[in-house]
């Protein structure tokens, strides 16, 4: 599993073609604003649908966030519900260092195999393109009116030391176009305790004329096996217009099997061509010798 959860940041590398992948978990909100004297608590689902196609390099994204609560203030109290985020866009890997790429093992220096490697400070690259969906009428959205707007991701990935520092950034233009753009960016940094447990946190930024906040997180990850993954999080910034407080929990779940057919069904061609073409040339043979 090559999950994004639990963080927000979107890795550069892609799932793999033919690969389905979901991810997807429920999260509880809780929101109170000193100045504008209202609280909002309630639950968010997400789901992101993954798939690799035509390269290895490529994915398709759909990322969804629906979310449900109980908005309150002294005069007002109502139940909202809509989709905080529906976005779908592709991802490609531009760059990777590691590409053709192997590292020489000194079978005469024990000293030069530990010298430090300056090839991990060479991130992979990732652009990202989508677009934002926003139904009219949605509590969550800038303006109430429907619309469809663009956005766009730079996306680099590092692996530091023995390869269980992972550290991600994602630079990020959304809603661009529109009479709200929001600039953000989002780091992580995340590391592997075990080949089951992980471990990560990050810090969450966004700008815009509509609202601006920074988000610190963290959380951990266990890999049940190579297709499931299971996760917990929690989520908070550092002001009161408004106070944020997420918690929550999800699953990873990779699906490989038509990557796998395609991989039998290329093994029973190459085998069927194999025997077409021993069987051509036993006929070659036959036909100059007999």
């Amino acid at each position: 599993v090559n999950s994004n959860r639990p963080g927000k940041s979107m890795m550069a590398f892609a799932v793999g073609k033919k690969i389905i992948q979901t991810e997807t978990g429920i999260n509880y909100n809780y929101e109170n604003h000193d100045l504008l004297d209202y609280q909002a608590t309630g639950f968010v689902g997400e789901l992101a649908i993954r798939y690799g196609a035509f390269k290895e390099e490529l994915e398709f994204i759909a990322e969804i966030q629906y979310q449900n609560d109980l908005y309150k203030t002294s005069f007002l109290e109502e139940k909202r519900s809509g989709f905080k985020q529906l976005t779908l866009g592709a991802k490609y890997l531009i760059y990777d260092p590691f590409k053709n790429y192997e590292k020489k093992v000194n079978f005469y220096s024990w000293k030069a195999n530990q010298r430090f490697n300056w090839r991990q400070f060479l991130p992979a690259v990732s652009l990202f393109a989508g677009a934002n969906f926003v139904f009219e009428g949605n509590p969550y959205a800038f303006t109430l009116e429907s619309s469809i707007s663009p956005k766009v991701m730079l996306i680099t990935q590092n692996h530091f030391g023995d390869g269980r520092w992972v550290f991600v950034t994602n630079i990020i233009a959304d809603y661009i176009g529109t009479d709200y753009p929001t600039y953000g960016y989002v780091i992580t940094l995340t590391r592997g305790f075990s080949k089951k447990w992980s471990g990560f946190i990050e810090n969450q930024g966004y700008k815009s004329d509509f609202y601006s906040d920074a988000i610190v997180r963290g959380g951990t990850a266990y890999l049940l096996n190579n297709n499931f993954q299971i996760d917990a999080s929690i989520s908070t910034n550092f002001k009161d217009t408004p106070t944020l407080l997420y918690g929550g929990f999800g699953v990873s779940w990779r699906y490989d099997g038509f990557y796998k057919n395609g991989i039998a069904k290329m093994k029973k061609e190459d085998k069927k061509k194999k025997a077409t073409d021993n069987q051509e040339q036993e006929r070659k043979r036959k036909s100059k010798y007999d």
